[in-house]
C-alpha cells in the first residue's frame, strides 16, 4: 500500500507544488494501475514485461512554474541486455525506459511546458493532462510497450530519427536487439543500418566498439 504523501513529504522534502500536483493526480493513476515513485518523479505502472510511466519535470521560476510530462514503457528483456553495453550507471539501469516522449513531442510541439502561475492554472493542467492520458497517452503505452511494437518503431525506418526516444544512440542499439529478439528475417541488414546511422550521429570509437561487443552477443548467444 502506497505512503499518504504527507509521509513522502517528510521523507523527502517534496517541494509544496509537488505535493499538490501528486494529491492532484492520486486518485486518477490509482484507478488505472499506477503507483506514485516520488522519489523518481513518477508513477509507474508494472506489467508483465516491465513497467509504463508518467514523469514529471517541474522548474521553478520567479513567478511561473513550468511542468513537463513524459509518457513511456520499459521492456525488460531489451533494458537487461542493452544496459551491459551503453554507457549508464548501474544504479540507473533498473529504472531504464525503452521508450520515452514528452506530451509536447507527442503533439509535434517539441519544446512545449505547461506554464503555471496558481492554483487555477494547476486545476485546468491537471484536468487537460488527464485528458490527453485518458485518449491518447494511455492508449499509445499499452500498445507500444509488447516487443513486437517496440521492434517496429525502432526499426521500420531506421535510417530516419525515432520520436520516441531522446538518445538516438542508445536507439540503434535496441533496435538491434528487438530485431533479434523477435527473429526478424531483416536482423542482418537492420544491424548495418544502425552501425552506419551510429556514424552518422557522431558516435564515438568507445560507442561504436560497444555495439559490435553487442553485435557479437546478439549473433553467439541464444536470446529467447
Amino acid at each position: 500500500m502506497p505512503f499518504p504523501l504527507s509521509v513522502y513529504s517528510k521523507i523527502m522534502i517534496l517541494t509544496p507544488f509537488e505535493t499538490a500536483l501528486y494529491e492532484k493526480f492520486h486518485d486518477f493513476f490509482n484507478n488505472h494501475g499506477f503507483s506514485l515513485m516520488a522519489d523518481k518523479k513518477q508513477f509507474r505502472k508494472i506489467t508483465p514485461m516491465g513497467f509504463q510511466n508518467v514523469i514529471f519535470t517541474i522548474t521553478q521560476y520567479e513567478n511561473e512554474t513550468w511542468l513537463e510530462v513524459n509518457i513511456g514503457c520499459r521492456h525488460n528483456q531489451i533494458e537487461q541486455i542493452a544496459q551491459q553495453f551503453l554507457n549508464n550507471h548501474r544504479e540507473f539501469w533498473a529504472d531504464s525506459n525503452t521508450l520515452v516522449i514528452s506530451i509536447g513531442k507527442f503533439n509535434d510541439a517539441k519544446y512545449f511546458r505547461y506554464k503555471i502561475h496558481d492554483q487555477s492554472d494547476l486545476d485546468d493542467t491537471c484536468e487537460i493532462i488527464k485528458e490527453f492520458l485518458l485518449t491518447r497517452g494511455m492508449p499509445f503505452m499499452e500498445d507500444s510497450y509488447n516487443l513486437n511494437s517496440i521492434y517496429h518503431i525502432f526499426n521500420d525506418t531506421p535510417t530516419q530519427t525515432c520520436k520516441y526516444v531522446y538518445n538516438q544512440m542508445n536507439r540503434c542499439f535496441k533496435g538491434a536487439i528487438a530485431a533479434k529478439l523477435v527473429h526478424s528475417t531483416r536482423f542482418l541488414d537492420l544491424v548495418d543500418t544502425h552501425r552506419n546511422m551510429l556514424v552518422k550521429i557522431g558516435g564515438t570509437p568507445e560507442e561504436l566498439l560497444a555495439y559490435e561487443r553487442l553485435l557479437s552477443f546478439l549473433l553467439y548467444h541464444s536470446v529467447n
